[in-house]
C-alpha cells in the first residue's frame, strides 16, 4: 500500500499541468513502478472490466517517444511554423519519463458481446475508465514531487509506438503523460463560478 503525507483534498487541489520539467528524478524507478501499478490495480472501471493498459517509458525509451512524435509532426506542420512545436517536444523530452495509457479493445468487445443492451456505451465507459486512471496516476506522481501533463499525439504516433514497444494490436493508445522534476511553477489557475457549474436539490 502506498503511503504519503499529503491528504487527498490537498492532492486534488494542487494537481496541475507542468510543462517545465527536468530529467532529475525525485524518487527511484522502483517507486515510479509501484505508483503506476497501484493506480492500474485500483482505478475503477465499468463492470470491473480492468481494460486499462499502460507502458512506462524511462531513460532512452522516454526520449525516443518524443523524438518519433517530433518526426511525425514535422510531416504535417509547415516548416516555417514548426518552432513552437519543436520547443514543446523538447520540453517533454526534458522530462524523466512518460506513461502511455491504452485501452484493451478485446476487453471492450467482450463486454459488448456479453451485454448487448449496453453495446454502444462500452467504448464510452472505456474512455471514462481511462480518464480516471490518468487522473490517479497524474495526481500520484505529483504527490511524490513530480510535475506532469497530459498529451494526445495519437493516432499519428500509434503505428510507431506499436512497432517499437511491441504493443499488442488490440491495445488502443489514449494518451501520453510526460513527467519529471518541476523546473517552473504553473501560473495561477482561474476558476469559473461554482454556482454556474453545480446544482444541489434537497
Amino acid at each position: 500500500m502506498i503511503k504519503t503525507n499529503q491528504d487527498f483534498y490537498t492532492a486534488v487541489e494542487e494537481r496541475r499541468s507542468f510543462y517545465g520539467i527536468s530529467k532529475e528524478s525525485v524518487v527511484s524507478d522502483e517507486r515510479i513502478e509501484e505508483i503506476v501499478a497501484h493506480a492500474v490495480k485500483h482505478a475503477p472501471s465499468a463492470f470491473n472490466s480492468q481494460s486499462a493498459r499502460v507502458i512506462v517509458l524511462l531513460g532512452d525509451n522516454h526520449d525516443k517517444l518524443w523524438n518519433i512524435t517530433e518526426a511525425a509532426l514535422r510531416e504535417i506542420v509547415p516548416a516555417d511554423k514548426f518552432k513552437p512545436t519543436e520547443e514543446k517536444m523538447a520540453s517533454f523530452r526534458n522530462g524523466y519519463g512518460t506513461v502511455l495509457f491504452f485501452e484493451d479493445q478485446s476487453v471492450v468487445e467482450s463486454l459488448q458481446a456479453q451485454f448487448p443492451l449496453y453495446k454502444e456505451k462500452f467504448p464510452e465507459y472505456s474512455l471514462q475508465s481511462s480518464g480516471m486512471l490518468q487522473y490517479v496516476v497524474w495526481t500520484s506522481l505529483e504527490v511524490e514531487g513530480f510535475g506532469a501533463s497530459l498529451q494526445h499525439y495519437n493516432p499519428i504516433i500509434d503505428e510507431a509506438v506499436e512497432k517499437i514497444w511491441d504493443v499488442p494490436a488490440n491495445w488502443n493508445l489514449i494518451a501520453q503523460m510526460p513527467f519529471g522534476k518541476p523546473t517552473a511553477t504553473p501560473g495561477e489557475k482561474q476558476f469559473n463560478s461554482i454556482d454556474e457549474r453545480m446544482k444541489v436539490y434537497k
